[in-house]
């Protein structure tokens, strides 16, 4: 049946993409998963923390299957909780949290039939299916491990869902490339 395939193709590239995320931490520094990397600091660890937070709530409360972990996410405290990790939060407190969010969601999904109802009270039509959370949290994971990727890149060019995945180019094809491009822009600039 097209609707259990649809639900098994929306989890299994939601569980690529959570791990997609999570390798871009790796072999990183404390410092370099945690600096602001962007003008409204946005940064490796805190984005893993973002998507913890928002599937607990997204797989939880939307299905009235809470996650007990995750306190309530309150749009005023966002930028100042839910998208760095403070000093005294570890990586493996994060990872952790982001692991058993993963697994409660899992559950959910696993739970449930593509079409089982939920409530969204913070969307304009709050009535959703489990297809609509399976297609949100894919591409809201999708985005922000988009950012990671380019986030990485900046730190030490690696690019790419998985280790490796920039195709092996070397540092001289990599500078080739931008100079090609810079050459290309400041033509069609002028």
């Amino acid at each position: 049946m097209i609707d259990d395939f649809a639900k098994a193709y929306l989890h299994n590239d939601l569980r690529e993409m959570r791990e997609a995320l999570v390798w871009k931490l790796d072999g990183l520094s404390e410092y370099d998963v945690r600096r602001p990397l962007t003008a409204t600091g946005t940064n490796l660890l805190g984005l893993v923390k973002h998507v913890a937070c928002s599937s607990a709530r997204y797989f939880g409360e939307v299905f009235d299957r809470p996650f007990a972990e995750v306190p309530r996410w309150d749009a005023e405290d966002a930028w100042t909780g839910e998208l760095w990790a403070a000093e005294d939060e570890t990586r493996a407190e994060i990872f952790g949290l982001y692991r058993r969010v993963a697994e409660h969601a899992d559950a959910t999904i696993e739970a449930l039939a593509v079409d089982a109802p939920g409530f969204v009270p913070w969307w304009p039509r709050p009535k959703v299916k489990l297809f609509n959370i399976l297609v949100h949290s894919l591409v809201e994971l999708a985005r922000h491990a988009g950012h990671a990727d380019i986030l990485r890149e900046q730190l030490d060019g690696e690019v790419g869902s998985y280790p490796g995945g920039a195709g092996g180019r070397d540092d001289a094809e990599r500078a080739a490339r931008f100079a090609a491009i810079e050459r290309a822009a400041k033509a069609a600039g002028s």
